[in-house]
Formats: C-alpha cells, sequence, structure tokens
C-alpha cells in the first residue's frame, strides 16, 4: 500500500466507523465502561461522547449484566446499542441477557420483535494471563440466534462494523487486542481502507491466498500468522491456500469445500480452545459434505485446553504462532 493520510490504527477506524453510523441514525447508542470519557479502554470510541452527547454514549458502571439488559430492552423499543464489553473473558457475566433475551427474543416472537443489538468486546492473547485472555467465539456460536463475527484486517474491521451495526440480527463482533493500535501499513492484508461507508457481508469467508497444496482456514490474528508461513514456504514450493473465515455465524462453508476439494488436505488455525469448539465444527461439516475419503489430511492447531499462562513464553508454547504453524505444515508436508 503506498503512503497516505489513512495509515491509521485499527481503534480509530472502529471509531470512525461508529462515527459514521450515528451521524446517520440517531437511533443508535454506544454504551459500556469507559466509552464516554476515556473513549474506550482501546480507544475505539474515543470522541463520540463529546460529539453525541451523554444519552448517546454512556459511561456504565461495572456491572455487565445490567447494560446488557439494557441494550436488549431498548432494542425491543427500536433502538441499536452498541453495547461494549471490554474483554470476551468478561461477558460470562452476561451470558443470562444474551443466551435467554438477545438471541432467542427473535425466535419467541415469531420474528415480530427485532433486536437490533452489537455486543462489542476485545479478545484474543497478549500476555495478559488466563482470564483475559480467552476468545471464546466457538461458545458464543453455540447459542442459536446471533452473528458472530471476528474481522482480521483493517478494510474488514470497519466493513464488518458498519453491517453488524446495520443488520437487524444480534451480533457478537469480536476484535483482537494485538490489533487495536496496530496501523494499517503493518498489515500483511493492507488494502487501503476508504473514509466513505461501505460494509463486509457478514456470512462470506474470503481466500486471502490462492494455493494448491492446503487449504488453511483460520480468523482474526491468526490469518497474519497463516499468511507469513504460507509466504516463506512458497519458495520450498509449498503452495497453501488460506481462507479468513471472517464470520464464525453464519458459516461460508461451500468457500471452505470449494477449496479442500482442490487441495485435498485441511489445516485448521484457532486461537480458541481445541475441544468442543470451531475446529471440530469446521471439520464435520467439511466431512459431512465432501465425504471423508476425498479428504487425504486433516489436522488443526489450538488452545490445548489449558487456561492462557501468564508468562509470555509459556502462552506462545499454547497458542498457534509462526514458528508451531509451520512446524505443522511442514510435518504435513511430508505426505504431500
Amino acid at each position: 500500500m503506498s503512503v497516505n493520510n489513512r495509515d491509521l490504527k485499527v481503534s480509530r477506524l472502529i471509531s470512525e466507523t461508529i462515527n459514521i453510523e450515528m451521524e446517520l441514525d440517531e437511533k443508535i447508542l454506544v454504551f459500556g465502561e469507559d466509552v464516554g470519557k476515556l473513549g474506550g479502554v482501546f480507544a475505539t470510541t474515543i470522541g463520540l461522547q463529546k460529539k453525541f452527547g451523554e444519552k448517546r454514549v454512556r459511561d456504565m458502571p461495572i456491572s455487565e449484566l445490567a447494560f446488557t439488559g439494557m441494550g436488549v430492552g431498548l432494542s425491543m423499543m427500536g433502538y441499536r446499542p452498541i453495547i461494549e464489553i471490554m474483554f470476551a473473558d468478561f461477558i460470562g457475566v452476561c451470558f443470562e441477557q444474551i443466551i435467554h433475551s438477545m438471541s432467542k427474543i427473535p425466535y419467541m416472537s415469531g420474528g415480530k420483535v427485532k433486536i437490533p443489538m452489537v455486543i462489542k468486546t476485545a479478545a484474543g492473547c497478549i500476555g495478559s494471563a488466563a482470564q483475559h485472555s480467552q476468545c471464546l467465539w466457538a461458545t458464543f456460536a453455540h447459542f442459536p440466534g446471533m452473528y458472530v463475527v471476528a474481522p482480521s484486517n483493517p478494510y474488514d474491521y470497519k466493513g464488518l462494523l458498519a453491517a453488524s451495526i446495520q443488520s437487524d440480527n444480534p451480533t457478537i463482533f469480536i476484535e483482537h487486542k494485538s490489533h487495536m493500535h496496530k496501523r494499517v501499513s503493518n498489515f500483511i492484508l493492507n488494502e487501503e481502507v476508504p473514509e466513505k461507508r461501505y460494509i463486509t457481508k457478514i456470512g462470506k469467508a474470503k481466500i486471502v491466498k490462492e494455493g494448491s497444496d492446503l487449504t488453511i482456514v483460520t480468523l482474526s490474528a491468526q490469518v497474519e500468522h497463516s499468511l507469513k508461513v504460507a509466504n516463506k514456504l512458497q519458495s520450498n514450493n509449498i503452495n497453501i491456500e488460506v481462507i479468513d473465515l471472517i464470520s464464525i455465524v453464519p458459516m461460508d462453508i461451500e468457500t471452505i469445500c470449494s477449496s479442500v476439494s482442490k487441495t485435498k488436505r485441511l489445516l485448521i488455525i484457532d486461537e480458541d480452545y481445541l475441544s468442543f469448539g470451531l475446529s471440530g465444527e469446521i471439520i464435520t461439516r467439511v466431512i459431512e459434505n465432501l465425504g471423508i475419503n476425498n479428504i487425504k489430511q486433516i489436522e488443526r492447531l489450538g488452545n490445548p485446553d489449558v487456561p492462557v499462562p501468564a508468562a509470555k513464553s509459556l502462552e506462545e508454547l499454547t497458542i498457534p504462532n509462526v514458528s508451531s504453524i509451520e512446524n505443522k505444515i511442514i510435518q504435513m508436508s511430508k505426505s504431500f
């Protein structure tokens, strides 16, 4: 990407997106801890309270269950609230409202009551130990009735958030903590981000690198790690196709299956827990669609079902990274 005035931090792109949507729709509200005067823990709501006032951008007490429930009620009244939960780890206290109200009311009302609500939260490992490092997207995806999305690059952070805010479906929008203060030019996928309004389609994966030997399916920060390895191994004549899932619910299984039917090999890289999670779900759907006899290899990398350690050196042994991804692919390539 050429040097330009749009080489912004991801956090700035997020606040820019919310600003655009709030200018166009006075029913959009932002609630959360420190979202007002401080502009959010990652500066993703900076400047919004000053521009739109305390009635539309409101600091909340440390009671996530209460203000998530308030968001559900406001949605039922026709508002479009954005509820910020600082870290995905803290959403557990909100589950009563999320899994019994936010996700179920549209079904229980026969579609008559919409919940156009976004829960915006940050996930991922940045050396913050067990209670501040989880992704949990598979946990959210387990409950029907919600979209669950996780962008990997600046262009999709803006487009996917806009699509989430405009959607009439309740949506969990998951940022990665390591992305928040990273500038556009520091991403491999550094497509220039327009200032104007646009959307990234929910439910559609992207092939971010084409290849013929192996399909990698991943999301969020692991897309960058996978691309680094795929580009490096290209010189070893290992041609890897990398798919950015983008949307966990709804999942674009067609794009995944189309790729695997070509490469015959699948590697899923997931920062979330391995057991009962996203990687197992993708494997099951691929086998259901293609049949086990049409696939030569299936492997996965993820958190091996342990709380994330506090020590950075131990965290790196727990969560997929460039080194572990490369080692896994080299191991798999022995049977190519």
